[in-house]
Parts: C-alpha cells; sequence; structure tokens
C-alpha cells in the first residue's frame, strides 16, 4: 500500500529543508507529521500515541537546532517516530519494526541524527549530560546538547541522579520535560503530583513570570552595578527556587510549563533558552495521542494498538478460530488473584507495567496488595524484599529486559540474604518487533551464576501455574524466577487443582531411541512438533521438559546421559552460560561424553521482527530442531 506525505511534508529530507519554511508554515508541517504518522501505523503497526503528542516539540527542536550537530537525545524511544520522518527516514518509514526495516527506537547506526539508542527509559539526561560535558572539554562552544524526557521517564532513578549531578557539573545542558502524565499506563508517585500542582498553580506560575520579567529590566549600568543586579537577582529568584521548585533546588533553571502543541511559542521559547548557558529544564505540557481523538481518550490502549482503521478506529487484527488460549501475562494476572485469596501474605509489584504484565487485575481486585511503583526497577526489587523480610510472599514482575537494570538489588538485597522474593520475568526470550533493547535473552545465564537462586520456565499456562503455587509455599525459602514468553501457548485447565513441583525435577513426557530432546521452558512445544514431524519419517526422539535451569534434574541427566548417545537442548535464551551451559557443566562434572548440540539465541544482538522470523533465524524453531535432528541422526530427507 503506497501512503503519500502531505505537500509539504513530502519536501523534507532533512532538518536543512525544515529550516527554509517560514515559522508561519509549521503548523501545517506539524499537521501532516500528525497525519502521515496516522496514516502509517494504522496499516503497518507500531507504537503510536507517544510520537503524536511530541510532534509540535519534534518540529520546533529540529527547526531551532543545528541538528545532527547540535546533539538531540530521545528518552523513551517510542516518541521519536517524528524525528525519523524528519530526518530522511520518511520513505522508510513503513518498514517502521519490520524484519530488517527501520527500528521503532533511536539507533546510532542507523542515523546520524540518532546520538544515544533507547528502548527503555530514563537514560537521556545522563546520556546528554555526558556529551555537554564532553563537548566543553572539546571546546566546541556553539555546539548544544538537548534531552528529551517524558512518558513517564522521569519516575526512574537514573533521571534523578543526572539531574543531580547535571546541576553540579557547569554544562550546558537542555533538559525538555515532556509532561503528559503517562508512560503506557498513567504515572504513579509523588513526582506526578508535583508536576501536576506546578503546572496548574496560578500563583506559583504569575510570581514566576513577574520576576522573570523583573529581572530582565534592571537597570544595570546605570543606577545598579552589575554585581549587586546579580546578587538582587539571586534573592529575587530564592523566593521561588528552592522552597517551592525541585528543579530549582538541584540549581537547574526551570522555564514553563508551557504548551507543548503550541509550535510558534514552542520555536520562540527554544530560541532563547538556546542562548542560556547552563543547565535547564523546559516543562512542556502535552497530550499523549494527540490529534487522534480515541488515542487521547484511552492513552494505554493507543499506546500500542496493532494494526486499525483509522477511520473508525476498529482493530485490525485476524481473529483465530476456535477458544483462544490466553497469554502468558494474562494466565499470570489471574493466577495471582487465587493465590492471594488462598495466601493472605501475597503481594505483587511491578515497575510501570501493570497493563503489560496483567497484574492490573490484583491492583483492581486488591489494590492494597498490589502495587505500580514507576519506572523504578531497582525500587521494586529491593522493595520486595523489604517486604520479604517481615514474612510476606512478593510476586515482582519485571520484563526480563528490565530486569537487567536491578541486578545489584537482586545480589546484595535478595540472594545474599536468602530472601524468598518471586521473580516473575515476563517477556523472556525473543520479543519481537521492539528488538535488541527489549529482547529477554539474558536472565538465564546471568541469574544462574548468583548463588541460592531457583530459576524454572514453564513449558505452557498449567505448568506457569504451578510453578507459581510452588513459589509461595513456606517451604521455598530461596529466591525464585519463573520465566515466561509474551503471548499464547497452551489453554490452562483452570479447574485442575494446584500442584506443588519439586524444585529441581524435571520431566520425561517421551520415550525414545538414539537421540533426546532437552527443552527449557516454551520451546519445548518447538521440540513436540518436531518429534510429530520426525516420527512420520522414523525418527523417535526422546522428550524432556527439564523446568529448571537452576537447580538441574541431576538424576533426571544422568538417566539422559547413559540412555541417549546424543543430545539437543533447547532454550529461548542466549547460549553462553544459559540452560545448555549448564547440561554442558554437567556433562563435563560427570565425565560424560555424549554428541550434544545447543539450541537457543546465538552470541550476537538479534534485530527486531515478529517472534517466528526471529525463533527461525536463531536456529530454534520447529523446522531448526528437525533439521539438527536429521543432521545428527544421519537422515537425508
Amino acid at each position: 500500500m503506497s501512503l503519500t506525505p502531505g505537500p509539504l511534508l513530502s519536501t523534507i529530507e532533512s532538518p536543512a529543508d525544515l529550516k527554509k519554511l517560514p515559522k508561519e508554515k509549521l503548523h501545517q508541517v506539524c499537521d501532516e507529521l500528525r497525519q502521515y504518522i496516522i496514516d502509517v501505523v494504522s496499516v503497518y503497526g507500531g507504537h503510536f500515541g507517544a510520537s503524536l503528542g511530541v510532534v509540535e516539540l519534534t518540529t520546533a527542536l529540529h527547526y531551532v537546532y543545528n541538528t545532527p550537530y547540535d546533539q538531540l537525545v530521545w528518552d523513551v524511544g517510542h516518541q521519536a517516530y517524528g524525528h525519523k520522518i524528519l530526518t530522511g527516514r520518511r520513505n522508510n518509514f513503513p518498514t517502521n519494526r519490520k524484519y530488517k526495516g527501520l527500528s521503532g527506537f533511536p539507533k546510532r547506526s542507523e542515523s546520524e541524527y540518532d546520538t544515544f539508542g533507547v528502548g527503555h527509559s530514563s537514560t537521556s539526561i545522563s546520556a546528554a549530560l555526558g556529551m555537554a560535558m564532553a563537548v566543553k572539554y572539546k571546546g566546541e562552544q556553539d555546539r548544544k546538547v538537548i534531552a528529551v524526557i517524558g512518558d513517564g521517564a522521569m519516575t526512574a532513578g537514573l533521571a534523578f541522579e543526572g539531574m543531580n549531578h547535571a546541576g553540579v557539573a557547569d554544562a550546558d545542558v537542555l533538559i525538555v520535560l515532556n509532561d503528559n502524565c503517562m508512560g503506557i499506563d498513567p504515572n504513579v508517585g509523588a513526582l506526578k503530583s508535583y508536576l501536576t500542582d506546578i503546572s496548574l498553580s496560578p500563583t506559583y506560575n504569575k510570581m514566576k513570570d513577574d520576576i522573570w520579567k523583573l529581572m530582565g529590566k534592571l537597570p544595570v549600568g546605570k543606577n545598579l552595578s552589575r554585581s549587586m543586579a546579580h546578587k538582587l537577582t539571586e534573592g529575587i529568584k530564592g523566593l521561588v527556587s528552592s522552597s517551592s521548585n525541585l528543579f530549582e533546588a538541584l540549581k537547574i533553571r526551570y522555564f514553563g510549563p508551557i504548551d507543548g502543541h503550541n509550535i510558534s511559542h514552542l520555536v520562540d521559547t527554544l530560541r532563547e533558552l538556546r542562548n542560556i548557558p547552563g543547565p535547564k529544564i523546559l516543562h512542556i505540557i502535552t497530550t499523549k495521542g494527540k490529534g487522534y481523538a480515541l488515542a487521547e481518550k484511552d492513552q494505554t490502549k493507543w499506546h500500542a494498538p496493532g494494526l486499525f482503521d483509522k477511520v473508525t478506529g476498529e482493530t485490525m487484527q485476524k481473529k483465530k478460530e476456535g477458544p483462544q488460549a490466553p497469554k502468558y501475562q494474562d494466565v499470570f494476572g489471574h493466577t495471582m488473584i487465587e493465590l492471594a485469596e488462598q495466601n493472605h501474605k501475597i503481594f505483587g509489584i511491578t515497575p510501570a507495567m501493570p497493563s503489560g504484565s496483567s497484574l492490573k487485575f490484583m491492583m483492581g481486585k486488591m489494590p492494597h496488595r498490589a502495587f505500580d511503583v514507576g519506572i523504578a526497577e531497582q525500587h521494586a526489587v529491593t522493595m520486595s524484599a523489604g517486604m520479604a523480610t517481615q514474612g510476606m510472599r512478593v510476586f515482582c514482575n519485571i520484563y526480563s529486559t528490565f530486569m537487567q537494570r536491578a541486578f545489584d538489588s537482586v545480589v546484595h538485597d535478595v540472594a545474599i540474604q536468602k530472601l524468598p522474593v518471586v521473580f516473575c520475568l515476563d517477556r523472556a526470550g525473543l520479543v519481537g518487533d521492539d528488538g535488541p533493547t527489549h529482547h529477554g535473552c539474558y536472565d538465564i545465564a546471568y541469574f544462574r551464576c548468583i548463588p541460592n537462586m531457583i530459576i524454572s520456565a514453564p513449558m505452557n499456562e498449567s505448568e506457569l501455574r504451578n510453578l507459581m503455587y510452588t513459589a509461595q509455599l513456606e517451604s521455598t525459602t530461596y529466591p525464585f524466577v519463573i520465566r515466561y514468553p509474551r503471548g499464547e501457548g497452551v489453554m490452562p485447565d483452570w479447574k485442575t487443582p494446584f500442584n506443588a513441583l519439586e524444585i529441581g525435577t524435571g520431566r520425561k513426557l517421551k520415550d525414545g531411541e538414539e537421540i533426546a530432546l532437552l527443552t527449557f521452558g516454551h520451546p519445548g512445544n518447538f521440540a513436540a512438533e518436531a518429534i510429530t514431524a520426525l516420527t512420520s519419517e522414523g525418527i523417535n526422539p526422546a522428550h524432556y521438559d527439564m523446568r529448571f535451569a537452576k537447580p538441574l534434574d541431576e538424576v533426571l541427566l544422568h538417566e539422559v546421559c547413559k540412555c541417549y548417545p546424543k543430545l539437543i537442548t533447547v532454550e529461548d535464551g542466549t547460549v553462553k552460560g544459559g540452560f545448555g551451559s549448564a547440561v554442558l557443566e554437567f556433562m563435563a562434572a560427570n565425565g560424560y561424553k555424549n554428541d550434544i548440540c545447543i539450541l537457543g539465541i546465538p552470541d550476537r544482538l538479534v534485530e527486531h521482527g515478529t517472534p517466528a522470523e526471529l525463533h527461525h533465524e536463531c536456529g530454534y524453531d520447529t523446522a531448526a530442531i528437525i533439521n539438527t535432528v536429521r543432521e545428527m541422526t544421519g537422515v537425508i530427507v
């Protein structure tokens, strides 16, 4: 399908073209840019509301600043669609998030305008400050650095660490706070309330405006010396700084709040700020999903809606026939309620992903026992540890890729203290279109190296329920990891009572001859499909669902190594240090010489694409397992 941008947008191949337009034409550019994003995302998919909310800001930044020489750092990369379109990628934008197409996030290798790669959040201030300090060291006094932070990213600790240093670093950096009260879900925490108060307070804003105007009219050089003017200025500023403004208290000059959808005012403001040295913050108020009524009304749903009819808003995904298996995350969410109703000690915690993780179900039914703590993974882990010291059974639900941020907290606050926190790692394995910043490749490897950790993965949703039940039992006294992929697998039997599993035990699903498949987690389903196909060829592999990567079921492994000379391990984690490596370590320790092949995510960064495309590329889908078994058994088809 051919999508044609508007007449002005079609002439813009770079910010240099944008700068040729008179300021009066920028309204039209914004209208066309917003419409083009709607047109493309409705047909090809992707994130939606965040980029619509910053159309005016994006246009103004590239109009005022000399990008890419001036360094523009985006935070929460799905705000950057307009940025990509204005920086030479308009014609390729329909390939956004498609296999071998444009990345859905800023990516340094993709464009010189993408100054810093980002897929998570809250990195922009630290990165921009580092750039600004380097720019100062190099003597590039005309070069500016801008960080755009928003969509919930200011709730993370890293943002405060960056601001804390920026206030004393004597570096020329502008922080643009895109305040839309939203991440994927509504923002939470005291900062949200503070920003609301400061943006709505007419007294504060009038006093601040009056004082800045007064400062500009001081008669320096006539009746007032420059040093006295400076002292008076600083004294006046003190009236509205540390006592009433968080940012000024951190020695970051605060401007705003202003309307983030008024392109003319944005351009004028940015031009003024460009000439003001030192650390400063511009607070803009925007609406996520601006320009598309349905997205403005339901901002969580329209964060990333999939394909839709742009006129009616009706989603266009194909409906599958027959009963639909629920997504793993939904099974987690509903099971949390079941378990919490049985065990009053159970709590749920998530760092800003209540909808994605489905903890929202428990938050709705038991708001006093389920918490969204904002984009703060370390806090989520250590808070869980604190609750565990008081005898609570805490399920800390974090996407696998975001869990990496809290590694230190897991080691020091949970594992060393042997606290039985349950880590439910959603989106484990290859998640698809979000690419390398979101793939959950490494958790098996980085948790295996930590003492006192239990690492498990269910092959299906029923196994997920049983693992969750096992993890909350009083007899489980160690940290317990349960990793599972995004999406759906097999319909669980909701009526079957929970089954307590013995920690560190797998299960034999099928006897076989000559070769055995040892699987960990959801890829066991790929192996089962492969075995069905191979049986018709006269090949009879055994199949073992190991369930635990730590501790391993050594009894089962002794059986396997003695009975089957050829082994294949299958996992949806990195092959370096993962489940297959654990099996190899067992074999080496026990003197086994079996022929073994490890299938999983290779030792390289995997780009974006559909899960099916990526499973095939990485060589652990059903077809890859079939071919590997054929090769190891010498069967030629």
